[in-house]
């Protein structure tokens, strides 16, 4: 860095010290910490909101007004993730797996203060890094084209591998059919319409929100109502206690948040991949290079939440290089930012890094001074989120499924958002009880279409050239050796167990086989229409379903033959015996048909809530809801349930009604009544 940067830094430090743009910058983290504990909101739709107010603002303390909104919601979305299972945005998925299994264990308290610090020091790092290497970066973001955006994007396919965990042939097939479910919708090369049912809602495809709330969230939702315990029975730690382990926690795994703060900033700087991966890129690193997670994680390894929320505060710094550098928005926030430059008269360019450069390093102290704000915030009022683990379920789950659903309608504001919000939670709570992993669906949901994407622009551009460009060779070796090695120690594995004895075990049929046999024909059903499209919109849904019906036959025929083998651990380790990337089902005490009987109570519940909505709005059937729930599951004294039900209303109010003007769909007493169409949600 040499003196004309340093002086530029300097300039934009003491130009952000002045009272007023730290007052903005306050405000700003304020609004993102509120946001991030919604489910669904996120950081995008608040500086969307935002982004008008900042007419009148200089560049300084506008950019620092949506950076700190923007820097933040990936902190505070660690709440609702830990304590409830709930992802408070896309980015937190990965620390639902040991983070809820930490507050499960008593341990929220520890969970949440780890993950705060790594936060901050990763967002610190990631901003750092971008302060150092914006020169530097320039040329290698120029060098980047679209076949190694392919590759990266592959690569980070190839993460199944690791978040697969004993089942690498389950994680192929629902990695597989992530990728199959990405492509629903209009082909954007010809405009074939794919899977879409002759659904208007289809036509655009599926959105991410309520796909990955109903694969994780709802899950952890209905073992919770089965269970009909708190969240924990006990704290481990108490407050002080707890807070003061988890902070020791981060600080002692220094060099793991550094590289994984490294890793964010990195994934960050990619345009196209975004905020709904880089957590998953972390954890999936930390799977690799920490010693015995074998055995850990999954279970409630401090390190499993230490990893991803590094990487996800520092991807920030990173989107905003090809932000600053070329106009070319790193992630959707940074699309939003992009209008701020125009605001203030910025051409996002060569001019950032030469006459603006103060203007650059004021946007990087924004980052910075944003973190230590958010996580200092956190830091101070999580030991009294951490109690709520502690409450009783029926405190707790109306008010969380009420805000969850006005979370997922945020998809794409239509009544399909529910129907998959219901679907997909069935899909992910089955998925839960087999054991069948649930991180390599979400990765393939969100980078298939990426790769679709890439690799017709690759081939248009370059023909198949492409595949021999240095990077590419390297990420498409890596990826290849990534999936093989789980597989190929598990057919080690097998022939060391079978030399001895016979090649195949009793044939073996359970009831749990049978969701091959459904996917089998759910992908063979899907392969058979697409083969009646052009061929540039049937190539890579074809490939992958091929691929995956091959998965799933193996996966079928491993269950059906080989069950009656005594196996060793695949890789010949014992931790590859027992290690299961995701949370777990622990329902044995109470047997198969209360634990079934009592998922269908919760899903029902789910149900009616849809069908009052249709009725009636989404306000007054949160009120109804939350009335209902807390006296029939539980005959809540009503001096608890009323004041949870107005404080409820009042926040969807304020929140969702005024502040995010949500249209809400028409109801059947809307259309009955004309009159009562001026009540919001009716």
């Amino acid at each position: 860095m040499d003196i004309g940067m340093l002086d530029a830094a300097g300039q934009a430090f003491v130009a952000m010290m002045e009272p007023s743009r730290l007052l903005f910058l306050f405000a700003g983290v304020l609004l993102g910490l509120v946001i991030g504990i919604i489910p669904g909101v996120g950081g995008v739709a608040g500086m969307a909101l935002l982004l008008p107010f900042t007419f009148g603002m200089d560049a300084y303390a506008a950019f620092a007004f949506l950076l700190g909104l923007g820097a933040v919601t990936s902190t505070s979305d660690t709440i609702p993730a830990v304590l409830f299972g709930v992802p408070g945005t896309s980015a937190s998925q990965a620390t639902v797996i040991d983070g809820h299994a930490m507050a499960v264990r008593g341990e929220a308290g520890r969970a949440l203060s780890a993950a705060y610090v790594s936060s901050l020091l990763g967002g610190l790092f990631g901003a750092l890094l971008l302060g150092l290497t914006i020169p530097a970066l320039r040329p290698i973001i120029l060098y980047l084209g679209s076949p190694e955006l392919l590759a990266c994007a592959v690569f980070g396919i190839s993460m199944v591998a690791v978040l697969s965990g004993s089942a690498p042939l389950r994680g192929l097939a629902a990695a597989g059919i992530g990728i199959l479910l990405s492509m629903i919708g209009g082909d954007p090369q010809t405009g074939t319409l794919r899977w879409t049912m002759d659904s208007l809602y289809l036509y655009d495809g599926l959105p991410l929100l309520p796909v990955a709330l109903g694969i994780f969230a709802l899950p952890e939702l209905c073992d919770l109502a089965i269970r009909r315990t708190a969240i924990a029975d006990k704290t481990r730690y108490n407050l002080r206690a707890g807070m003061a382990h988890g902070a020791r926690d981060a600080f002692r795994n220094w060099w793991l948040v550094l590289r994984c703060g490294g890793l964010g900033a990195a994934i960050g700087a990619i345009p196209g991949l975004g905020s709904a991966v880089v957590d998953w890129f972390a954890y999936g690193h930390a799977i690799r290079t920490v010693p015995d997670a074998a055995t850990t994680f999954g279970k409630g390894d401090v390190r499993g939440v230490i990893a991803p929320e590094a990487a996800n505060n520092a991807k920030e710094g990173g989107a905003l290089v090809p932000t600053i550098a070329f106009g070319v928005p790193g992630s959707a926030s940074m699309a939003i930012l992009l209008g701020a430059f125009l605001i203030h008269g910025l051409q996002p360019g060569p001019r950032m890094l030469t006459e603006h450069l103060d203007v650059t390093y004021a946007m990087v102290w924004s980052i910075a001074l944003a973190n230590i704000l958010g996580a200092g915030l956190c830091f101070l009022f999580s030991g009294w989120f951490a109690k709520l683990a502690t409450l009783r379920y029926t405190l707790i789950l109306p008010a969380v499924l009420s805000v969850l659903y006005v979370g997922a309608f945020q998809g794409s504001r239509d009544w399909g958002d529910l129907y998959a919000l219901l679907f997909f939670g069935v899909l992910g709570w089955t998925m839960k009880q087999l054991r069948w992993p649930r991180p390599p669906l979400i990765l393939g949901f969100v980078l298939g279409a990426i790769i679709e994407r890439y690799m017709f622009i690759s081939v248009a551009r370059y023909d198949f050239d492409w595949l021999t460009r240095p990077v590419v060779v390297v990420l498409l070796a890596l990826s290849a050796i990534g999936l093989a090695r789980p597989l190929i120690g598990e057919a080690v594995a097998r022939h060391r167990a079978t030399r001895t004895g016979p090649l195949l075990g009793r044939p073996t049929l359970r009831p749990s086989d049978l969701i091959y046999a459904v996917l089998l024909v759910t992908v063979g059903g899907l392969l058979i229409q697409a083969g009646g499209w052009e061929f540039e919109a049937r190539m890579v849904p074809v490939v992958v379903g091929w691929v995956t019906l091959a998965a799933l036959a193996l996966g079928l025929l491993n269950q059906i033959f080989r069950r009656s083998l005594a196996m060793p651990a695949a890789g010949g380790g014992r931790g590859r015996e027992t290690i299961h990337m995701d949370l777990k089902a622990d329902h044995a005490a109470l047997g198969t048909r209360r634990v079934l009987a009592r998922a269908g109570l919760f899903f029902g519940w789910l149900v009616a809530f849809m069908a009052s909505m249709a009725a009636i709005g989404l306000m007054p059937t949160a009120v109804l809801f939350v009335v209902a729930y807390m006296r029939l599951e539980a005959r809540e004294p009503w001096r608890l349930v009323l004041p949870q039900a107005v404080v409820l209303i009042a926040f969807i109010y304020a929140v969702f009604d005024r502040f995010l003007a949500i249209p809400w769909p028409a109801t059947l007493l809307g259309r009955l009544v004309p009159a009562l169409k001026v009540i919001p949600s009716i």
